[in-house]
């Protein structure tokens, strides 16, 4: 079930696609979407309190639930570890195929050193759940490995998918960064774990104080 908060958020974003794939994510687009879903200051206090960034959120959101629902219709029994990682990329993909420009002004935001904290977020919550989508159980500094290093090649296979009208290839492409991605982590994975595991605690503090 939807909450009144979320639904306004669906009513916002519908009305801001369009304003992005012209103005981009920017405060005037977001407020002239406002205007046209017929919310008042209150109902977008309720919906998005951070403006742009919540919406962003909730448009890659959509995605990741989009990806949820895809996955549950396949049989990844059969797949291996990085196959189901690689389905779930694609099935991530695959959601948000009908709105790559906004995908690509989104990534340009993310660049902005305003949008930097919220995009690193954004692609670790994005990872965690492609992963735990894979099966993966791990509680561990690999836990936070795995998502690390997942979260460190997303943001090259997002732009290459962008500029790549070919499935195939992109397909060929998250197959050869995750192998990469697994072979440093078998490398450092050890090493690291301490320092990611610390990494994730002051990003659920940070989580915790904006819910």
């Amino acid at each position: 079930m939807t909450t009144p908060s979320e639904n306004l958020r669906d009513r916002w974003l519908e009305s801001l696609l369009p304003l992005v794939v012209e103005r981009g994510w920017t405060t005037g687009s977001v407020k002239h979407a406002a205007r046209q879903a017929g919310l008042s200051a209150g109902e977008q206090a309720l919906a998005a309190p951070n403006g742009v960034s919540d919406l962003i959120d909730h448009f890659f959101d959509q995605a990741t639930d989009q990806m949820l629902r895809s996955l549950a219709t396949e049989d990844l029994g059969t797949l291996r570890t990085h196959e189901r990682v690689a389905a779930g990329i694609w099935a991530w993909l695959q959601a948000l195929d009908l709105n790559k420009s906004a995908v690509r002004k989104a990534a340009g935001h993310g660049l902005l050193p305003w949008g930097a904290g919220a995009a690193v977020r954004r692609v670790w919550s994005i990872a965690d759940a492609i992963w735990e989508a894979a099966g993966d159980t791990a509680t561990d500094y690999n836990r936070h490995t795995k998502r690390a290093l997942l979260s460190a090649v997303m943001p090259g296979i997002v732009l290459h998918w962008l500029d790549q009208d070919d499935p195939e290839e992109v397909k060929q492409f998250i197959a050869r960064r995750l192998q990469s991605a697994m072979k440093l982590g078998q490398a450092g994975g050890k090493m690291i774990g301490p320092i990611l595991d610390f990494a994730e605690r002051v990003r659920a503090a940070r989580t915790s104080r904006n819910l």
